[in-house]
């Protein structure tokens, strides 16, 4: 038997016997401004932006942008929020994308909405916002790294990262890198409980990131497929529920009839408890002249409605955006037998 069949073999089985231990003592959420015991009964958004910059690490500066001016420009889509009941919004973008704690904990603040940030690094896009420094790491030393953030804190600022988000291009097997990045997030889950958020797009590269954390002993109930929308064959979604992952439906802010297709599809056959559901939207980008933002208000005012007209339940929605995110969020390791 190969490696990638024994690898996969173990995460079904396990998953199927819900085999994994969980630090419940440590379940807890944290955001830019503290840790919160997990609460299923608050509102999220769970993979939305407020600022974003695309220039690259080899030429990011915080400089870039002024904060007031982001502020000014983003918090009236933040307090559109407000009329929704919306409790957490969580901001995946990484390191060397425009990652702005401080910026963040002042949104938090001014809107009374709780934001979470992240560790980690995106490999994505041939490794273009990744910095030099990671050729020459090894996985253990970039989640030594990422350890040090979540303990104390993001470049001194004393601001916790509540997740791992990283991101690999859409392929199998994974580049090199993206293996890399891959290990070094199962390392410092193990270590930490934060769940790991991987942009990932269609399935095809789903897969190799699940033995990379089998191999580590991580369950696949601490990660986030996210851009799970991208995926147009659907039995890819009930194998990948199979092994126990989340699957992030997360780009709400553009489309709606697939999102609601997909969803439809995990509620007939069982799995949509493992979903989650979301805009991608936003954003300030540093580098165009004029913004323009998506808000984050069409879950509530097109989705939702579509959702009740398809059989969906009150508690079908509530577990959408109260019950699943919490528990996908929720710190604690989550480790194979």
């Amino acid at each position: 038997m190969n490696q990638r069949i024994k690898c996969f073999l173990i995460i079904a089985s396990l998953a199927l016997a819900i085999a994994c231990k969980e630090k419940t003592n440590e379940f807890f959420i944290q955001t830019v401004e503290g840790s919160l015991s997990v609460d299923t009964s608050s509102l999220w958004l769970s993979h939305e932006h407020l600022l974003v910059d695309f220039i690259g690490a080899d030429s990011i500066r915080a400089d870039d942008w002024d904060d007031k001016e982001v502020i000014h420009t983003m918090l009236p889509y933040l307090e559109e929020l407000k009329a929704y009941d919306v409790s957490f919004f969580v901001d995946p973008t990484p390191n060397y994308l425009g990652r702005a704690p401080e910026l963040l904990k002042e949104f938090s603040q001014q809107s009374g909405i709780h934001i979470i940030t992240n560790t980690g690094l995106y490999g994505a896009v041939n490794n273009k916002y990744l910095p030099e420094y990671v050729y020459e790491l090894e996985a253990k030393d970039l989640a030594e790294m990422w350890e040090d953030e979540y303990s104390d804190g993001i470049g001194g600022t004393g601001i916790k990262p509540g997740f791992i988000k990283i991101s690999v291009d859409n392929s199998d097997p994974l580049e090199d890198m993206d293996a890399k990045l891959v290990e070094a997030a199962a390392i410092t889950h193990l270590k930490t409980g934060l769940t790991i958020a991987s942009h990932t797009g269609a399935a095809k590269a789903l897969w190799p990131q699940l033995e990379i954390l089998a191999q580590n002993k991580v369950s696949p109930k601490a990660f986030i497929w996210v851009h799970g929308q991208a995926e147009s064959d659907f039995e890819q979604f009930l194998r990948a529920a199979q092994t126990g992952c989340w699957i992030s439906l997360d780009g709400l802010g553009w489309e709606l009839e697939k999102h609601l297709e997909q969803l439809v599809y995990a509620k007939k056959n069982g799995f949509l408890g493992q979903v989650l559901i979301s805009h991608d939207a936003g954003w300030f980008d540093p580098q165009k002249e004029q913004q323009d933002i998506v808000g984050y208000t069409r879950i509530f005012e097109e989705l939702i409605p579509r959702l009740k007209s398809e059989g969906f339940t009150t508690q079908d929605i509530d577990m959408l955006l109260k019950v699943n995110p919490a528990k996908a969020f929720g710190i604690r390791a989550r480790e194979l037998e």
